[in-house]
């Protein structure tokens, strides 16, 4: 049990809360692929003067400092018009297609996989998307375990400036994302790019009480959310990203679970999650744990990476409906499990990868997953895995939300 894991170390003085019961006792903040109560618990004890949260807290109020200084961001701040004319429609270009050799303009434009035409660039929604998500999540993490209200305040303007005021939001579509020059003006497929507003559901759930966060600012975000929701699951691009088979469609589960807590619609998540025992673990994982969709890929390390991380994150949303999908198995074999298992030798080096990756190989992808994941397998054998990753870095934030593994000798 992960609040097991949490105890503070040494004596604790006859009658005085633990720090478990004190986190019990407050608010847990809402969260869906955060823990709620780790998070409650971390907080108590770096108030109770726990040192051992010390440089990962620093290296934080680092990050929040810089954030404070980004932005604010905004879709109408592209260059380029999308289809529509109107700037608040956010727009992006498929990253893996390139200009025809093979015709005077270059259209249709083809297919190259993993390697990204830097034409994207010159359309700035999806950075801006990436750069609004990392400076939210940053500053709200740092506002609930410091309590600095221009954290939140900062956090608060970001999220206005990209979902609310009527002169820089965006429309609660993706229309026009990862568009084809010379085959379509948008697809499916660009749903992958706002797998990062999960993280912002959870970061608005830790700008609670704050003062610059208002009951109009949340009914405001939910509101968006239901309508993106909405969209996702009615319109032909929603509709096509559903069906995919791999790290697409579960990043799109991802999704819609989150939305459909936050904007409270618990039995769409719990129907979402339930679904994703057989349409995404047991159709996506073999026995052995392969993952043979991503690794038909040119990057396929890092898209079998990628796609277990999403599965976690599936996981980790279960757990707010009781839903267990750690330990989700099939008669066959496959499961999350089994999936991270097969990866961890590649990742340690003690085999060599098989597949193609013309992208540099990130072994250290998959260390973070493992840790996440060594609350949940305590057998010696997941044990003995995690006994080899390297020693995490004090000042790393996953310090702050996830459990350090524990590691015990097994007498004989």
């Amino acid at each position: 049990m992960w609040a097991l894991l949490l105890a503070l170390t040494g004596t604790q003085a006859a009658g005085t809360p633990t720090v478990i019961e004190q986190a019990s006792k407050e608010t847990l903040p809402r969260v869906f692929l955060l823990d709620a109560q780790r998070l409650s618990e971390n907080k108590q004890r770096i108030r109770a003067g726990d040192k051992s949260f010390d440089q990962a807290l620093a290296k934080l109020t680092l990050d929040a400092q810089k954030a404070l200084k980004a932005g604010p961001f905004s879709v109408i701040n592209k260059e380029v018009a999308p289809p529509s004319g109107d700037k608040h429609d956010y727009l992006s270009q498929a990253p893996y297609f390139w200009p025809n050799p093979q015709t005077p303009n270059g259209l249709p434009y083809i297919r190259r996989d993993g390697e990204r035409n830097p034409e994207i660039e010159k359309i700035s929604d999806h950075q801006s998307l990436g750069r609004l998500i990392d400076a939210v999540g940053t500053l709200a993490l740092a506002y609930y375990f410091k309590g600095d209200e221009a954290y939140a305040a900062r956090a608060t303007q970001l999220l206005r400036v990209w979902f609310l005021n009527a002169e820089t939001r965006m429309h609660p579509h993706l229309q026009f994302a990862q568009f084809i020059p010379g085959v379509n003006t948008g697809r499916g497929t660009g749903l992958i790019e706002t797998r990062g507003l999960a993280q912002v559901v959870d970061a608005i759930g830790l700008l609670a009480g704050a003062k610059a966060w208002t009951e109009a600012d949340e009914r405001g975000t939910q509101a968006w959310f239901a309508r993106f929701l909405q969209w996702m699951r009615e319109s032909e691009n929603g509709r096509s990203e559903a069906a995919a088979k791999n790290n697409h469609g579960t990043f799109y589960d991802v999704q819609i679970a989150s939305f459909a807590f936050f904007t409270g619609q618990r039995e769409l998540a719990a129907q979402v999650l339930q679904a994703s025992r057989q349409k995404r673990i047991a159709t996506q994982i073999e026995p052995d744990g392969r993952q043979p969709l991503e690794l038909q890929r040119t990057n396929s390390w890092g898209y079998s990476v990628m796609n277990l991380q999403g599965l976690m994150a599936l996981a980790a949303l279960g757990q707010n409906v009781g839903l267990d999908l750690w330990n989700y198995r099939t008669a066959d074999g496959r499961s999350l499990r089994q999936a991270m298992e097969y990866l961890a030798p590649f990742a340690l080096g003690e085999q060599k990868w098989p597949y193609q990756q013309i992208s540099k190989w990130s072994p250290q992808s998959l260390f973070l997953l493992l840790r996440q994941a060594a609350a949940k397998y305590q057998d010696p054998k997941f044990r003995a895995l995690i006994s080899k990753l390297p020693e995490v870095d004090p000042a790393d934030r996953s310090n702050l939300y996830y459990p350090k593994p524990v590691v015990k000798e097994t007498r004989q």
